[in-house]
């Protein structure tokens, strides 16, 4: 069994691009694997343990079939809050292939799949894009963004917040198909943006109160699905990761012509019918992705020694 830390999967220098390219592979494998809804437990309110378990199809360019399961915590006051550890099974030996730190693998599958969603659901001339929260999210959304088309210019506009608006745009400073502006009110930002990504990790009650402040064409994206519920039973399409994940969501029954975002990838929906909807797409996380990014990663490194022994019974033993 391999243990493979964070900073030997950054070591790999996975870029963009790639994560964008395991995401366009993973949901098409969707339809073929097993893809259970999450389960949470939740020792105190504000902290969760979230169980996320996923078997891949059988791959012949890797000769075996996948299974794993990423656990999600968030404990109030831990440092950082948000960490996440994924077990990667061979599903027809049971063998453990390997304990992985996940959080890398979390912050830029989340970042591939909102770029991914933001480039099938935009309307025709969308060029402005809104992000509220700058953190790690928000850098791998547009991350992969800009890797995934490098000849089209994107305009940013980033709403405000202590230090890190600066060190956001600092982040960016070597790519050439961006440019930034800052903004002090959430609502001017988003009557000015064609596409808006929500990067907050938490919420409490609605961002913007009034539905008439989204403009005709817009394209939101709240990667944690989080602050914008008063779109839900107004906008013209809402689209999702997965079904099962998002039914229990309060206004799921009310959402107007719903779909799921792969149908879109697949082409089998059109997305967008119009430059005047406005479109918010719930994209809730999905193990499908992380055991996908995870087999990619266990496969580069299957020369890696980092090795350890795991002894396991061959055969029935009494107590």
């Amino acid at each position: 069994m391999k243990i493979i830390s964070e900073e030997i999967i950054r070591n790999l220098n996975i870029s963009p691009l790639q994560c964008v390219k395991w995401i366009m592979e993973s949901f098409s494998l969707k339809k073929d694997a097993q893809l259970p809804a999450k389960i949470s437990v939740h020792p105190a309110p504000t902290d969760f343990f979230t169980s996320m378990p996923c078997l891949l199809p059988f791959s012949e360019k890797a000769d075996r079939q996948y299974f794993g399961v990423k656990i999600v915590h968030r404990i109030k006051d831990a440092v950082p809050s948000l960490g996440s550890d994924l077990l990667l099974y061979d599903a027809e030996t049971g063998e453990l292939l390997a304990l992985m730190d996940s959080d890398w693998i979390t912050t830029m599958r989340t970042g591939a799949v909102a770029a991914v969603s933001a480039k099938v659901l935009r309307k025709k001339d969308a060029g402005t894009y809104g992000y509220v929260g700058l953190g790690n999210t928000a850098r791998a959304v547009l991350l992969c963004a800009l890797e995934a088309e490098p000849e089209k210019k994107f305009k940013v506009k980033l709403l405000k917040y202590k230090d890190q608006t600066e060190l956001f745009i600092d982040r960016f400073c070597c790519y050439n198909n961006v440019e930034f502006e800052i903004e002090d009110d959430i609502e001017s930002l988003t009557r000015s943006v064609d596409v808006l990504f929500s990067c907050i990790t938490s919420a409490n009650g609605l961002l913007i109160e009034d539905v008439d402040t989204f403009p005709a064409g817009i394209t939101i994206i709240p990667v944690h699905t989080q602050g914008f519920q008063n779109c839900d039973t107004v906008f013209d399409r809402v689209f999702g990761d997965d079904t099962n994940h998002v039914k229990g969501f309060r206004f799921f029954h009310q959402f107007h012509d719903y779909n799921e975002i792969g149908e879109v990838l697949a082409g089998r929906d059109p997305g967008r019918k119009s430059d005047n909807q406005r479109i918010i797409d719930y994209n809730y996380g999905l193990g499908l992705h992380d055991v996908l990014y995870a087999s990619k990663i266990y496969e580069l490194l299957l020369e890696y020694n980092n090795n350890l022994n795991w002894v396991k019974e061959s055969r029935k033993f009494w107590i």
